[in-house]
């Protein structure tokens, strides 16, 4: 029924109920696009720190890792006070081979290396690439030496006189200028290894025998609360005196006090 003077008044009344379910629907269109925006931006935020904090993870390990033939070793303190075990050692910076381990203060361990027979920290090493690398195997002329913490550990000496007389052959063989060897038994935790020891210097080394590698030797040797393990080719026993020498001097030089 119209209700209007004339028709046409009469038609803007009939188009009320249309009109206003196209508003309707025209403002829940919005508030559900204006609803997703919200959502996308609450969900876009934890993605974008996530991102970021791994970003610089990512740097922060490849700095740490990345090789040091740089220059930027040179640029710090010549030597560095390091605490490990509770004892003070006065390391060479660019002798400390891993770089999260170049700063002062308390440690866990240091890793080390020098020069033999000079004792002086080693040159940086240079960049290799497929094209320059050497097909023959570069000779080792480093005595490597670790710090570490022993938290109440078998001492180093005692290991020498309880633990290792337990897995030796009985006979030991007299070797050169005073260096006596003993070869552990086969089928021991220390089976393919040899130990040789001295007395002027004093000398303890437990070597692993030649094959498709060269023989290493360990010795250690304990300060207050650190133990240090050096590590040198097996084939520098030729020279065994020089050798104990260089490591008591090491010894020396690093912590002040002959053992």
């Amino acid at each position: 029924m119209t209700h209007g003077i004339f028709a046409s008044d009469s038609a803007g009344t009939l188009d009320l109920p249309r009109d206003a379910s196209f508003m309707t629907l025209f403002s829940t269109a919005q508030h559900i696009a204006r609803g997703s925006r919200e959502r996308s931006r609450g969900h876009m935020i934890p993605i974008v720190l996530g991102c970021a904090v791994t970003s610089g993870a990512m740097a922060l390990v490849a700095y740490l890792l990345w090789p040091t033939w740089g220059a930027d070793a040179s640029s710090s303190p010549a030597r560095l006070p390091v605490s490990i075990g509770a004892t003070l050692f006065n390391v060479p910076t660019l002798a400390i081979r891993v770089k999260i381990q170049r700063h002062s203060g308390p440690q866990e361990r240091v890793d080390l290396a020098f020069s033999f027979p000079s004792l002086e920290p080693p040159e940086l090493p240079k960049h290799v690439s497929a094209d320059t690398m050497e097909e023959t195997i570069q000779p080792i002329d480093r005595i490597f030496l670790s710090i570490a913490a022993h938290h109440d550990s078998l001492a180093p000496d005692s290991r020498v006189r309880t633990i290792y007389p337990r897995y030796l052959e009985q006979a030991s063989v007299p070797g050169q200028d005073g260096l006596t060897k003993r070869a552990f038994r086969d089928g021991t935790p220390y089976s393919n290894e040899d130990l040789f020891f001295a007395n002027t210097p004093n000398l303890n080394a437990r070597c692993t025998r030649e094959g498709a590698t060269p023989g290493m030797c360990l010795s250690e040797r304990r300060i207050d609360g650190a133990d240090l393990t050096f590590r040198f080719p097996r084939s520098w026993l030729a020279r065994w005196r020089e050798v104990a020498n260089a490591m008591e001097r090491l010894t020396v030089q690093l912590h002040g006090q002959r053992q």
